[in-house]
């Protein structure tokens, strides 16, 4: 198989398809992994996975998973395995309040929330100095990451980073899933941050009017209300703004992979930032198929091929 060069399968040329397809045939991630809490400067905490092997030289790669991801996402089970395969370690982070327990703060995190990705690399870093440590984002987590990578110039602390599905405009993304089938994907998030939210704060004062979160069904009016205000945003737009990651693209000093498809339901296709945009450390590939963090290959539909399982592993390996 071309790893290098993504092809969608005949049978699942739909965005939809694509998107979809891991969640009803992508098997989970089973072999036992480490559970860490690492506490963080501010008084909250973040779960971390960890598997694989660890020496003094070997690679360590940190994943990082889109809106509402867990370590049960479909693809986390995936690329673990595809790391752990290599004799590579892997530690997955979850985002705050991701994990199935409840952060303590009232803030969560969000879209542009870099601080937590940089401490646990700094981590990473002084834990294993001797090792090359790398990175890969999903969706909201790529978004997360190429920020952080351009905020953080040539003292990143990574050897390398792939980030795949990156919603490189925040506000466009917000207005793609208010539009055709894409809604059933903004239903779905929003239900389940709703209902994260309402059991968090159920016995808790808020500084956020949670009384009318019930209104609240489109991620304009979700972020505007919500996310804004508890992260320290004037307004939705004003969020989407700073925290939208295209702006940091020409300022990334570290190897970068973007994998991305043109007909990603989560993001127009005028989103995508042009070359210009880049700088000569990234290598935004694209592709015309393969949805959000999809990109199924293969010939048999119920063994398809999980492209990014090969792709990141075969990246991380050219930079070793």
């Amino acid at each position: 198989m071309d790893t290098h060069t993504f092809i969608a399968a005949a049978y699942c040329r739909n965005p939809h398809l694509q998107t979809l397809w891991p969640r009803l045939f992508h098997r989970h991630y089973k072999q036992p992994y480490l559970g860490e809490r690492l506490e963080l400067p501010d008084g909250d905490f973040v779960d971390l996975c960890w598997a694989g092997n660890c020496t003094s030289t070997r690679p360590v790669v940190a994943v990082f998973h889109g809106l509402e991801g867990s370590i049960h996402s479909p693809y986390a089970g995936g690329i673990m395995q595809a790391i752990v395969n290599q004799g590579w370690r892997c530690v997955f982070m979850h985002f705050r309040g991701c994990s199935g327990e409840h952060n303590r703060l009232e803030r969560g995190y969000h879209s542009g929330d870099t601080g937590d990705i940089a401490y646990l690399i700094a981590t990473l870093r002084q834990r294993h100095p001797a090792s090359p440590l790398f990175a890969v984002g999903y969706s909201l987590g790529g978004n997360a990451l190429l920020k952080y990578l351009g905020e953080s110039g040539s003292v990143s602390g990574l050897t390398a980073a792939a980030a795949v599905s990156v919603p490189f405009l925040l506000n466009r993304g917000a207005d793609r899933l208010n539009t055709g089938f894409s809604r059933f994907y903004q239903w779905y998030l929003i239900r389940s941050m709703k209902r994260k939210i309402l059991d968090k704060f159920r016995s808790r004062k808020v500084s956020f009017p949670i009384d009318q979160i019930a209104r609240y069904n489109d991620f304009w009016s979700f972020d505007h209300n919500i996310t804004a205000p508890v992260h320290g945003f004037a307004s939705a737009e004003d969020y989407y703004r700073r925290s939208s990651c295209r702006q940091y693209l020409r300022s990334i000093n570290t190897p970068t992979l973007i994998l991305h498809a043109r007909d990603d339901p989560f993001l127009p296709e005028d989103a995508i930032p042009a070359t210009a945009e880049l700088s000569s450390d990234i290598d935004l590939q694209l592709s015309d198929h393969g949805g959000h963090v999809g990109f199924i290959a293969g010939r048999n539909p119920l063994r398809p091929v999980f492209w990014l399982e090969h792709r990141i592993p075969e990246f991380i390996r050219g930079h070793l």
